[in-house]
């Protein structure tokens, strides 16, 4: 299909502009007029030219110390890297601001938007979780200080959102003890789980692998641990039931159940082991 000549002049008008807003810009960089760059600077952000923005104040702010604009150049700075999702970036440079600019009216901002990025950064749960928690320490700080702020509901969503990816990592570490057969360092990591997140969505599964752990753990004992083994099975099976009594785990539950009665009651003549 042949080109017409509008949108061949079309195009030749569009590369002559695009030629001349970027030789423009080079023009800016290597400038040494502050008030000219600064005010292209914010005349980018507003257009949500968000690099060209944070180019040109990453070079201003050191020449804007002292001044009333470094203020807002600072925060602009630090929203230009969260804008291009450089969540660790913007996360330094908010909390920067905020050391620096402990008032200004960005302040509150500049709070919410640290614990956004550190909430942007947090890996999936099957990663390390060291910076989930810096950022639930993060939004606390910001409930803290701002508990009437505007960012309030979406802070505490944010927070919901990292306890349930702590949640997740927290089961999926005490299940790989339980699939890896490690059933005494599962029935730990499941009791520790069950203490920590009693409302889990994971609760009814957790006890469910603690008393099959704890079961496995005492058929796999030497003869003179067992009895008190299969006793702790004992006791985590009537807690299943009591908790969830129309499991659809009845029925192995019991079985386990039955068959530790009849190894404690064989068992009552052998010696218990003075320790574990």
């Amino acid at each position: 299909m042949p080109i017409s000549r509008l949108t061949v002049l079309f195009l030749l008008v569009s590369t002559l502009l695009l030629g001349a807003c970027a030789s423009g810009y080079q023009r800016l960089l290597k400038s040494t007029d502050v008030n000219k760059k600064y005010a292209a600077a914010v005349q980018y952000y507003e257009k949500g030219d968000f690099f060209r923005a944070g180019t040109l104040l990453e070079d201003l702010i050191p020449l804007l110390k002292g001044r009333p604009e470094a203020e807002k150049a600072q925060f602009y700075f630090a929203n230009t890297n969260y804008k291009q999702r450089n969540y660790v970036l913007s996360s330094f440079y908010f909390k920067q601001f905020i050391d620096t600019y402990p008032n200004s009216e960005y302040t509150e901002e500049a709070t919410f938007l640290n614990a956004k990025s550190l909430f942007l950064d947090s890996p999936g749960f099957e990663l390390d979780q060291t910076n989930t928690v810096s950022a639930l320490e993060s939004i606390q700080d910001f409930l803290n200080r701002y508990p009437d702020s505007k960012f309030k509901a979406e802070t505490e969503n944010m927070a919901q959102e990292l306890q349930k990816k702590l949640e997740n990592k927290a089961f999926e570490s005490a299940r790989l003890y339980y699939q890896l057969r490690y059933n005494q360092a599962a029935v730990v990591a499941l009791t520790n789980f069950q203490l920590q997140y009693p409302a889990s969505a994971f609760a009814e599964q957790a006890a469910f692998l603690r008393l099959t752990a704890q079961y496995s753990w005492a058929k796999e004992s030497v003869e003179a641990k067992q009895r008190e083994r299969y006793q702790e099975a004992v006791n985590f099976y009537q807690q299943f039931i009591d908790a969830y009594p129309k499991s659809k785990s009845l029925k192995a539950a019991q079985d386990m159940y039955d068959f530790s009665q009849t190894e404690i009651a064989r068992l009552k003549s052998v010696p218990t082991a003075a320790s574990n």
